[in-house]
């Protein structure tokens, strides 16, 4: 018989898994690897490195899988280094101290809702400036003692991972979350089960398993409905951050809000202030609606007197196609059911949602949004501007420079983007109390004090530590894509740290304008071929998988780097996520940004590099229109020179190569006999002096607080007091002046004597300047119960435009009564030069009205 080389039956594999059994000294972690306090705390996050150096590395820096996969061995190790119990020890004892702080119950309670929050990459439920700015703002809540409570989404594959294809095709890979190792824990009921939220939708209840996620002292409760209870339909609801079609999204939406009010109401949390991070929360002014009409036995417009009084609605687009629209019949679908509940109509319903009621227009969840918040907000002061343009059609009455739409300009979190090595520098200067009081210029002028030299070679440590780390990521890339050797070694070589190095990262759509750089390719590539002036560019970011225009940017510029004279000098880096933001946004020297004026609604990476020490070089759009200081960075001007988008962009192109090449490069390279730039690090200074203390967190909830939380939570007191007393008495106050808004007649109306009520002509309307002008106006208001108020708008007529532009507006004086009738007059001057076109507008007036928008009815006369 001949022996077979090999003999061997199917083997039966069992599954093991070996929980590692911290000992006591180390159990602490535990607790704190589930709280993203470590994020942005650099002892925490050096300790966790340093318990295993390879595995924090291996782990991606999830100090949970970290914990969780420490060996026995090295256990053993820890235990018997005295030097590392002892900083566990003192991390911990930080932590401790830093949660023991209680809430300042002088600042106003908030819940807040968002689709998407980005604390690390680590836990992938965000896609970029949304989320990330969401994150920011949690952690500074926590930071500044705001009693907040966060709703959003756990999506089972987040956001995608990018990776860029041989061809330079961007490919969007969804790899699937490990809830369980994720820092984050499930919140259980009081058997001891993960606590289940069932939301009723149209047909079916959908449930939802919930997460709370520990953001210092802020909890954030995250919905998951990728469980066994749900039909494979709607499992999927929260795979997909932005993932799926418009119905999916609907749902999410409805979930989000809906569900949103349904979970704190489950876990007992009530809060002063409502703030929709954007209009996909829109919706949990439905479910906060019923709460008071069908728990309370208020009315409709009683109840939107109080949802309205603590509601805040944040935007964060200036361009109406950012904006989610849905369909009259799939918004029936879903929301059919509530208008009856609400006791209103489906037409009232839907025209909530419309800037033209009783069109066929889609339903808006902005306008939803604006007609159910009495306050909204943009996110810098240029895009407060664009806003009120923007949603002016939803008060016809009033020119958008009168809207009550205001802004916040958005900040970052100092302590999470700011370098390890730039935070020391700031606490040895400033001292560590200046985290307590971040926006005093007086703080951050010290900077002037730090050597130039000692300035410029951390500088040049942070960056050569960004360059080593794009060397890795370009071995890495290149070699997943079976490049040579040698074409790896090629663009490795190129990199020069002694460059001056630029960076570029954000979403890849089209109106930010990628491309800019690569508009004249012979003039790019005798920039960074200049041996005098080297120069090196870093470009990073991903395209929605559905924006074509988008991917096809990135697969240019991938091709154009690729090109021999570009090798090495311009790099593509793959899958833009936080951890390579940190380290961009500190390692380079330039931060380039070239939006389309003005559709950069705020922007806060280059807010991050200016904590860092790197310069900005932007178009004066966003948050640069006002961070630009002089001697500090680079502008181009916010002012458009030709309407066709092409030829500006050619202008914008040749400026932004001519500043290059006539002021940056010369300046950097202004070197001395030390072999650094003087010049360039006063910039440095001046940019972290003058701009800084401007663009943090700190200053943005200061600006929140004050602006519209206090103002909310005071309002939402006054309308709630004495069993909803004061709600009650304006809604009865506005349905009587709205049924009897078309019955008040003009008795008399005087222009310097001529009575024009008739509705004749004014025989004289040539003024001299300082001209006096008495106009008077007599009203009967019948049986209207409520006040009114008349004034004199005042505009200018725009022939290019053929628009009125808004100057002025002036009240009358309310004179006196009689019965029904009122006396209003207006003594003014002539003072406004050249041709102006006025009129007269009545408008509803009541003592306790938050502003003209908040009842915005207004005739003409």
């Amino acid at each position: 018989m001949r022996i077979k080389a090999s003999n061997s039956n199917t083997p039966s594999w069992r599954s093991a898994y070996t929980q590692v059994n911290l000992p006591k000294e180390l159990l602490p972690l535990e607790k704190l690897s589930r709280n993203l306090w470590w994020v942005w705390n650099n002892e925490a996050m050096d300790l966790f490195a340093e318990l295993d150096p390879q595995l924090w590395s291996q782990s991606a820096h999830n100090p949970v899988v970290l914990l969780k996969k420490l060996s026995y061995e090295r256990i053993e190790e820890i235990l018997k280094d005295a030097a590392l119990l002892s900083k566990v020890k003192s991390v911990v004892k930080n932590f401790e101290s830093y949660m023991s702080k209680k809430y300042d119950t002088a600042k106003p309670s908030v819940a807040y809702f968002s689709m998407e929050y980005g604390f690390t990459s680590v836990l992938k439920i965000y896609s970029g400036g949304l989320g990330v700015l969401a994150g920011d703002y949690l952690k500074e809540a926590s930071d500044s003692y705001v009693d907040l409570a966060g709703v959003g989404f756990l999506y089972r594959y987040g956001y995608f991972t990018q990776s860029i294809s041989p061809d330079g095709q961007q490919v969007a890979n969804y790899e699937p979350q490990n809830f369980n190792e994720l820092p984050l824990e499930p919140l259980l009921n009081e058997d001891g089960n993960q606590m289940i939220l069932a939301v009723p939708f149209h047909d079916r209840d959908i449930y939802a398993n919930i997460w709370k996620v520990n953001v210092g002292r802020i909890s954030l409760y995250l919905l998951d409905t990728d469980m066994e209870l749900n039909s494979e339909w709607d499992r999927p609801i929260t795979h997909q951050l932005y993932g799926g079609d418009w119905e999916n999204r609907l749902k999410q939406e409805y979930l989000l809000g809906i569900g949103g009010i349904l979970l704190l109401n489950k876990l007992g949390i009530k809060k002063e202030i409502y703030h929709c991070n954007e209009g996909h929360a829109a919706l949990i002014n439905v479910q906060r609606l019923l709460d008071l009409i069908e728990g309370e036995g208020l009315t409709f417009n009683e109840a939107l007197e109080v949802v309205r009084a603590s509601g805040l609605y944040t935007v964060h687009t200036p361009v109406p196609a950012g904006h989610d629209y849905f369909d009259e019949g799939l918004l029936g679908k879903y929301m059919g059911s509530y208008p009856a509940r609400l006791g209103i109509s489906w037409q009232d319903f839907v025209d909530m949602g419309r800037e033209h009621p009783g069109s066929s227009e889609k339903f808006s969840m902005s306008a939803f949004a604006l007609n159910t918040c009495l306050e909204a907000n943009g996110v810098s002061y240029l895009h407060g501007i664009v806003s009120r343009k923007m949603f002016q059609p939803i008060w016809p009455g009033y020119f958008h420079e009168e809207l009550h739409v205001g802004h916040v300009t958005n900040g970052v979190h100092l302590p999470t983007w700011t370098a390890k090595e730039m935070k020391e520098l700031y606490e040895k200067t400033f001292d560590k109390n200046f985290y307590d009081d971040q926006s005093n210029h007086d703080i951050w002028s010290k900077i002037h004090s730090v050597p130039d030299e000692q300035m410029w070679k951390l500088r040049m440590a942070m960056k050569k530590r960004l360059i080593n780390y794009v060397r890795e990521q370009v071995k890495e890339g290149w070699i997943k894509n079976q490049k040579a050797p040698s074409a790896i070694m090629s663009v490795v070589d190129q990199i020069n740290p002694d460059a001056l190095l630029v960076g570029f990262g954000r979403r890849f759509a089209t109106y930010k304008r990628a491309h800019l750089l690569f508009s004249d390719l012979d003039r790019l590539a005798k920039l960074v071929n200049n041996e005098k002036y080297p120069i090196q560019f870093l470009y990073t970011g991903k395209a929605h998988p559905a924006d074509g225009a988008g991917q096809g940017l990135i697969k240019q510029i991938v091709e154009i780097s690729r090109r021999p004279e570009f090798l090495g000098k311009i790099i593509f880096l793959e899958n833009y996520d936080m951890r390579l933001a940190k380290r961009l946004i500190s390692g380079v020297d330039i931060w380039l940004n070239t939006p389309t004026r003005p559709l950069e609604a705020s922007g806060t990476s280059g807010e991050k590099a200016v904590m860092n020490g790197v310069l900005n070089f932007s178009v004066l759009d966003g948050w640069w229109y006002e961070g630009y200081r002089k001697d500090a960075g680079w502008a181009l001007t916010d002012k458009r020179t030709y309407t066709n988008q092409a030829y500006q962009d050619q202008l914008d192109a040749m400026e932004i190569y001519s500043t290059f090449e006539n002021d940056i490069l010369p300046l950097y390279y202004a070197r001395n006999s030390k072999g650094y730039s003087p010049e360039w690090i006063q910039y440095v200074k001046n940019s972290i002096a003058n701009i800084a203390p401007e663009y943090t967190t700190k200053r943005m909830i200061d600006d929140y607080i004050k602006n519209f939380y206090n103002p909310g939570a005071k309002r939402s007191n006054l309308v709630t007091a004495n069993n909803y007393a004061k709600a009650k008495e304006l809604a009865a106050w506005k349905e009587d002046t709205a049924s009897k808004w078309d019955k008040f007649t003009v008795d008399r109306f005087t222009f310097n004597g001529q009575n024009i009520a008739d509705g004749s002509q004014l025989t004289n309307t040539h003024f001299v300047d300082g001209e006096k002008i008495v106009v008077e106006v007599v009203i009967d208001k019948k049986d209207m119960i409520g006040d009114l108020g008349v004034d004199c708008v005042i505009v200018e007529y725009d022939a290019e435009q053929q628009v009125n532009k808004f100057i002025s507006s002036t009240e009358f004086k309310q004179v006196k009564k009689e019965g029904s009738k009122v006396y209003f007059e207006l003594k003014t001057v002539a003072k406004i030069p050249g041709l102006c076109n006025f009129a007269y507008r009545v408008f509803p007036k009541h003592p306790d009205m938050a502003h003209r928008m908040d009842f915005a009815y207004v005739r003409w006369i």
